[in-house]
């Protein structure tokens, strides 16, 4: 599935589409800040026409493309310079099958080519347009590596912490108490109290009782470990609610599933890097 981003460059708005490892930057948005809409068109084609231009093509086109046709491009590049010489996008492309160029049709069409092509495309704005326009998609690229890492080694630490849950059983000091029989035989009217009294041990109520000047709830002072099966927890009791067991025999399961997640999370070190 393509990317698309946007970057902006001297007040210009620019459309980037990332196509698997490739980047494709609008030269259309690009013209666009040099003469306006109306003349991008006009500013891509006096461009390509180029021999400077048309030799920089065919050598990316050979270097990254098997399918380019040279002979076609040598065609094109021994009538460029002449005043009658006229080559638009859509001929370079069909001619040549040429890659590192396409034109997007619609709404929000328009001439896309590769960075590698784009960049040199940006002299024929300006220098430093073409300066900043590199630096805006270095800034692009950086943020998306960033962001791609994050996601990658939260993933990964939240896959390592599901897998001592599933695997561990390595004891602990500080792991909830098993209920008490009175415990299970009272009917919670509130399930989020029938979590508290399986992690904490308390109802809400009770906690307050105790911690009168505490301000907030019994769970604005749980640990990122209880925080954790907690969260866990709130799941496998809509599947038990599902499967339409009474709160009594919930209670002593998910009282089970605190007891079993606290003692794998509480030694676990790559809790601490979330």
């Amino acid at each position: 599935m393509n990317k698309k981003n946007k970057i902006t460059v001297q007040g210009t708005e620019i459309t980037v589409i990332s196509e698997k490892d490739n980047d494709y930057i609008s030269l259309t948005d690009m013209a666009n800040a040099k003469e306006g809409q109306a003349r991008a068109a006009d500013i891509i084609k006096n461009w390509i026409r180029t021999r400077t231009t048309l030799e920089f093509l065919g050598t990316w086109e050979q270097l990254y493309n098997p399918d380019f046709k040279v002979v076609e491009f040598d065609h094109f590049k021994m009538q460029a310079g002449l005043p009658s010489f006229v080559l638009s996008t859509s001929e370079w492309i069909e001619k040549t099958n040429a890659t590192g160029i396409y034109v997007k049709q619609g709404k929000y069409g328009g001439t896309f080519a590769h960075k590698d092509i784009a960049f040199e495309f940006g002299s024929a704005i300006s220098s430093v347009f073409r300066l900043f326009l590199i630096k805006e998609f270095q800034r692009l690229k950086e943020d998306e590596a960033h962001t791609k890492s994050l996601e990658w080694n939260l993933q990964r630490t939240l896959s390592k912490i599901n897998y001592r849950i599933h695997t561990d059983a390595i004891k602990d000091k500080i792991i909830p108490k098993i209920v008490s029989r009175e415990q299970t035989m009272f009917v919670y009217a509130n399930e989020a109290d029938l979590l508290n009294v399986a992690l904490f041990g308390k109802t809400a109520k009770e906690w307050r009782d105790e911690n009168p000047d505490d301000k907030g709830n019994i769970r604005d002072y749980a640990s990122l470990e209880q925080l954790v099966v907690l969260s866990n927890m709130e799941s496998i009791n809509a599947l038990l609610i599902r499967q339409g067991l009474p709160q009594g025999e919930r209670l002593v399961q998910l009282n089970g599933v605190a007891i079993t997640q606290m003692h794998s999370l509480k030694s676990n070190r790559d809790l601490k890097k979330l």
